[in-house]
């Protein structure tokens, strides 16, 4: 059996893994960090793309070195933990979170603009719409990399490349003043700004759907497997990097035309606006519309490979359609309280996440695997709480006296000194032997 893809298979392997990160959170948080980071801009970019571009690279990675999904990583911990956290993960990135966050984006950045007095009404038609498309191109996984990596990626590449180019190449500003937590810690900030993208979440279930669709092509090899997933990997990341920092700089040269906007997504509308007119607003809704389309395809189809994973008897086209029903209610909730409910999930979970990947590297370096996972992900999640809480308005400060606690990574040296434990201290029993003289 022919176990090598052809030149133009990786490509559009490559620009599918890129269209599927490249979302709702991607377009709307990099502007916005852009114009309050101002002259810190290097650094506040250089933060973002450690969260929001390596991230979620050496999380796919780990992925195909575990040789599986969220279960298989997880696979030391007891069988119900480990997959009450896989689901837990799917259902943040799925209809509670990020999938709907899709449809918010697209209909405030691409469509309310174009709608004179748009109200709740066509928020609740265009959700509807919206996943009925990601439905239908959902259903079958072997035709994701036709449909996604060679129709509709290049097209959004071709439109990106557009305004990426007239925003260097005609700027609309110089670059503005440093505010809020940019002036001073601008690469934490940066760093903690990269979690709203939820893309190394995204990247432990898209790790897998992407193994699934290069295996729909006749790949059966582990090591083949391996070596496509990390091509298509870097092939993301190149394209990630060339979006967030365009609008980061977009960000940074929007003060003269978006005084006083509170997200992202109206920074990049009036922009678009001032340097196209309405076309451009035309070319910023396509943009838009697909970045969110083809991430909502991706989070609806791996969630619903996930749910056949762990139950075999269920239908996948039924759970399809049941994820994008309940997506499209919760999109009605509106984007600032979506935005607002996922900022301490997000600051809780990550960690642990972050912890689980940082575990798939080393485990090859733990004696007792079983305690060292249970450890480790319960120090990272334990102070991941904390810092979830604090966000919310929790008057946690009887723990300011922990490293970075103020810059809300009161997580990284505790899993850190987790980890180092679970490495060198923590050790399997040894069972005892009967010698007979």
């Amino acid at each position: 059996m022919n176990q090598k893809l052809s030149t133009f298979d990786i490509i559009g392997l490559g620009f599918m893994s890129f269209a599927f990160f490249l979302g709702a959170g991607n377009i709307i948080f990099p502007p916005l960090a852009g114009s309050l980071a101002g002259e810190n801009i290097v650094l506040a970019t250089l933060g973002f793309l450690v969260t929001a571009v390596g991230l979620p690279l050496i999380t796919l990675i780990a992925v195909a070195k575990a040789g599986g999904g969220l279960t298989t990583m997880a696979k030391y911990l007891p069988a119900k933990i480990a997959t009450l956290l896989a689901l837990v993960i799917f259902i943040i990135i799925g209809p509670s979170f990020a999938t709907p966050r899709t449809a918010l984006v697209a209909f405030e950045v691409g469509i309310r603009p174009l709608i004179s007095d748009a109200n709740a009404t066509h928020l609740a038609i265009f959700s509807v719409l919206f996943f009925i498309v990601v439905a239908g191109l959902s259903i079958s996984t072997g035709k994701l990399l036709d449909m996604v990596g060679k129709v509709i990626t290049p097209l959004l590449i071709v439109l990106l490349i557009i305004l990426a180019t007239t925003v260097f190449m005609n700027p609309l500003a110089d670059i503005g003043q440093a505010s809020a937590d940019y002036a001073a810690t601008p690469f934490v900030k940066g760093v903690l700004e990269g979690y709203n993208t939820m893309d190394t979440l995204g990247a432990l279930v898209f790790g897998m759907l992407i193994i699934n669709v290069i295996k729909s092509k006749g790949i059966t090899s582990r090591t083949v497997q391996y070596k496509y997933l990390v091509i298509s990997g870097l092939i993301a990341a190149l394209g990630l990097t060339f979006v967030y920092v365009s609008l980061f700089y977009l960000g940074a040269t929007s003060q003269g035309v978006a005084m006083n906007v509170s997200n992202g997504g109206e920074i990049i509308s009036l922009y678009v606006q001032a340097l196209f007119g309405a076309p451009g607003q035309y070319l910023l809704s396509l943009v838009v519309g697909l970045a969110c389309l083809t991430t909502a395809v991706g989070l609806v189809s791996a969630m619903s490979d996930f749910l056949v994973e762990l139950k075999p008897n269920w239908n996948r086209k039924m759970l399809v359609v049941a994820n994008c029903i309940l997506c499209a209610f919760v999109t009605n909730v509106g984007l600032s309280q979506l935005i607002t409910l996922s900022i301490p999930v997000l600051f809780t979970i990550y960690p642990v996440a972050i912890a689980l990947v940082a575990l798939t590297y080393a485990k090859e370096k733990l004696d007792n695997k079983p305690l060292s996972y249970a450890f480790v992900l319960s120090v990272s999640l334990a102070f991941g709480l904390l810092d979830g809480m604090k966000v919310t308005g929790v008057n946690v400060d009887m723990f300011s006296f922990l490293p970075m606690f103020d810059q809300g990574m009161a997580w990284l040296l505790p899993t850190i000194v987790a980890l180092l434990i679970a490495m060198f201290v923590l050790k399997a029993k040894k069972e005892k032997t009967l010698v007979s003289a």
